[in-house]
């Protein structure tokens, strides 16, 4: 059996002060130290996961605004294509206009010209009938005699020659 001496006693208190002093001095502060760690683990993590939201969330913000941009640089440059295309034909139709009348100014100098050379080869012709007709009319004149017939024929000529000049 167990006998109950005063050693056994001894024993028994200075465990049990033991126990108290550990517990004061060490459990305490041990659990103290372990609720710490345990409370800044646990705000570590929740830390991380606020982090991690606020990163999806700015993700998702980022992807939303770089479909808007690719939205818009599809628009801008469509409206690019169509503004080039506007201008494209723009300046296509002025030089449409600018031929179309530079034709039309062409086709005018031309008839023009061809007006003034027929009138120039009117006069040169009636200049040379007349030298000819001067030509004959002397002849006959010198062999005939008949004055008045060459000034009747130079008179006849004159006047359609002026009738040419004002066609």
């Amino acid at each position: 059996m167990i006998q109950f001496n005063a050693s056994l006693l001894y024993t028994i208190i200075n465990l049990v002060v033991f126990y108290l002093l550990l517990k004061k001095f060490l459990f305490k502060p041990v659990m103290g130290i372990m609720e710490k760690r345990e409370k800044m683990i646990a705000d570590g993590l929740q830390n991380a996961s606020d982090t991690q939201d606020e990163a999806e969330k700015l993700k998702a913000e980022y992807e939303a605004a770089l479909t808007g941009a690719r939205e818009e640089s599809i628009q801008i440059v469509d409206k690019a294509r169509v503004d080039a295309k506007a201008e494209y034909d723009r300046i296509l139709s002025e030089a449409d206009e600018k031929a179309g009348t530079m034709m039309e100014t062409a086709k005018r100098t031309i008839e023009a010209e061809r007006q003034q050379t027929m009138n120039a080869l009117q006069s040169e012709i009636a200049g040379l009938a007349m030298q000819a007709a001067r030509k004959i009319v002397d002849e006959k004149t010198e062999n005939q005699g008949n004055k008045g017939i060459y000034d009747q024929f130079l008179e006849g000529v004159g006047e359609a020659h002026g009738n040419t000049d004002t066609d």
